[in-house]
């Protein structure tokens, strides 16, 4: 770590401006380095969405090789690596314990605290940057600059503050209540700075389900299932796993981890179309010569059941892609069970979603992630234009982009001759 020596406040100040990961882990970086450390976040508490994160189990990072984790930021993997060559998996770990939070890889190879809670994290974590001496203002709107201040819209009404830097840690555009609304988007672009639009990632899609069937199974899991899909440029998606049937579509593990693939093709062609083997493990003939003994009394839906299993939930998307006629045929019913096909629309709001695409383009930074046309401002976190699947991946990377924009501010300082008591 890049260090400046000497007592707290002779360095300036440095503004943050979000408190997610992101924010915190600069903030950490630069307090600990001696900086005075100014926090500001539009919400009553810091760590909002963190919390939210934590709600079904609090999954740091993941295990797995490094290559294999890298490959999880799709075309923005170079750039990442840089992020995670510095904070990467084993540091994030390493780093959690250090605030005395134990940690466990369970069965997927996924990381966890032991208590499975980001609570208890998020609160020895706030101690120390507490004890470092960083100052926490909430409910601190910022609206951009003005003359090279930075204006924020508080319950006191408008105020405007100075720093010696900026980190910008504001999020994507996912679940605005809790502080990721995006509105800083026309902020940097009033300035010339490059921006990608926002859009929905790990998300659910629009299907024009029968209202039948909406009514019948939406909220319903769908487990035991392969999903399959390939575009026009060759890439492609097949695995195991389960998703769940909604009123306007399907979301879900399954569905999230194709996501920014779907999205692409419905940009490109209007639709998605994803095949859903029903049956994964079986090969189709199997499922022909079962189906083809006598049924007796029984309904088609429970000679499903009791011959292959296919319970209530996927007969009734046989019925959606299939004609009486073709249900009742042996061979074409089979042909569908392993390849049901199921048209995607579109990709639902980027509220609803659990993460973002675009944000801020790499090509606008430097290695520090400092903007270039803005020395002194640097960005960091999901307001970047990178994306990934749930796993662990998303925090780990947002950890890391903190702890990236944190040692830059501290060179840039440096570099500034900042190191003077400030006024």
């Amino acid at each position: 770590m890049i260090s400046l020596t000497g007592n707290q406040g002779n360095y300036g100040t440095v503004a943050i401006i979000g408190g997610g990961p992101a924010g915190l882990m600069a903030a950490e970086v630069l307090s600990q380095a001696g900086v005075k450390v100014d926090l500001y976040d539009a919400m009553p508490s810091v760590g909002r969405k963190f919390l939210m994160a934590g709600k079904g189990g609090m999954n740091i990072t993941h295990s797995e090789p490094f290559d294999k984790f890298l490959s999880r930021y799709g075309s923005r993997q170079s750039y990442i690596k840089l992020m995670l060559d510095t904070f990467g998996p084993e540091a994030l770990r390493a780093w959690v314990q250090g605030l005395g939070i134990a940690t466990f890889i369970g069965s997927s190879g996924k990381v966890f605290p032991v208590d499975m809670k980001a609570a208890p994290l998020l609160r020895a974590w706030l101690h120390r940057l507490r004890v470092n001496g960083v100052n926490f203002y909430m409910r601190h709107q910022w609206l951009g600059w003005d003359d090279g201040m930075l204006r924020f819209l508080t319950p006191e009404g408008e105020k405007k503050v100075t720093a010696d830097a900026v980190v910008l840690a504001l999020g994507g555009g996912s679940w605005a209540r809790l502080g990721s609304t995006g509105a800083w988007v026309p902020l940097l672009a009033r300035r010339g700075i490059s921006v990608e639009p926002l859009q929905p990632s790990n998300c659910g899609f629009d299907v024009a389900w029968s209202e039948f069937f909406r009514s019948r199974f939406a909220g319903q899991p769908l487990k035991s299932v392969q999903a399959s899909f390939s575009n026009s440029t060759g890439a492609e998606f097949c695995q195991l796993g389960e998703l769940v049937v909604t009123a306007d579509g399907v979301e879900g593990s399954l569905i999230y981890k194709m996501s920014a693939l779907l999205r692409e093709q419905i940009a490109a062609s209007g639709t998605a179309l994803i095949y859903l083997d029903l049956a994964p493990g079986r090969d189709k003939q199997f499922l022909i010569d079962r189906i083809s003994q006598p049924r007796g009394k029984h309904s088609m839906a429970n000679h499903l059941r009791k011959r292959i299993g296919i319970d209530s939930l996927k007969a009734g998307l046989l019925r959606e892609a299939l004609s009486k006629e073709d249900f009742d045929d042996p061979v074409r019913l089979c042909e569908t069970i392993k390849a049901l096909p199921v048209k995607l629309l579109a990709a639902r709001p980027i509220d609803e979603a659990i993460s973002s695409a675009g944000g801020v383009t790499f090509e606008a930074l430097d290695e520090y992630l400092m903007i270039r046309s803005a020395p002194g401002v640097f960005c960091a976190g999901e307001m970047l234009d990178w994306e990934a699947p749930t796993g662990g991946y998303l925090l780990t990377a947002c950890f890391a982009g903190g702890r990236v924009a944190g040692e830059g501010v501290l060179a840039w300082l440096q570099s500034e001759g900042k190191s003077l008591s400030a006024s």
